[in-house]
């Protein structure tokens, strides 16, 4: 993974920009996801979603102290990471997202989850056209998780352009 990609997913995790990741920055990404879908905290998925973001969290924190600084965050991230932990955090998202439980998202789905996971709202249409791959107005559970697999672990897929699109440059990381 090229520390671009990196730092540009690092960019989105940290959303008040101070260089570091916290545990309630990140949770709330299940927290936004839930409320973008109708979903309450008892929801069995959000409890699912709950769960397998608290163990990326756990991994991400290398030094255990709270916080996710840049340096672990790139020592983190990769192949490996992404089929342990990520692929179900992810996954997980997408399951609240899939208000019929089809293993589809619909368009606007697709734009809701990507809000509530931190993208930029103008990327979410090119994105959903590069991964709609049968033109039948859904994108499937499997290809969305290859796609963000193939960004996240090579810096490439149909929708990398729309990835970083409207977001402010990479910030570097503050020193601890």
């Amino acid at each position: 993974m090229s520390d671009e990609a990196k730092r540009r997913i690092f960019a989105m995790l940290d959303t008040d920009g101070d260089g570091v990741i916290s545990h309630d920055e990140y949770l709330a990404r299940v927290d936004r996801a839930a409320s973008a879908f109708g979903r309450g905290p008892y929801d069995p998925l959000v409890a699912a979603a709950r769960a397998t973001h608290e163990e990326v969290f756990r991994q991400m924190d290398g030094d255990g102290d709270g916080g996710v600084t840049f340096e672990e965050y790139r020592a983190w991230a990769g192949h490996e990471a992404f089929e342990e932990t990520c692929r179900p955090a992810l996954g997980s998202l997408f399951d609240l997202a899939d208000g019929d439980g089809d293993g589809r998202v619909t368009r606007g789905e697709f734009a809701r989850l990507r809000a509530a996971s931190g993208n930029p709202p103008e990327g979410a249409a090119a994105a959903f056209d590069a991964l709609d791959t049968g033109g039948e107005g859904t994108v499937e559970r499997a290809v969305y998780l290859v796609a963000i697999h193939d960004f996240l672990t090579t810096g490439s897929s149909p929708m990398a352009g729309a990835y970083g699109d409207g977001r402010p440059g990479p910030r570097e990381p503050a020193v601890r």
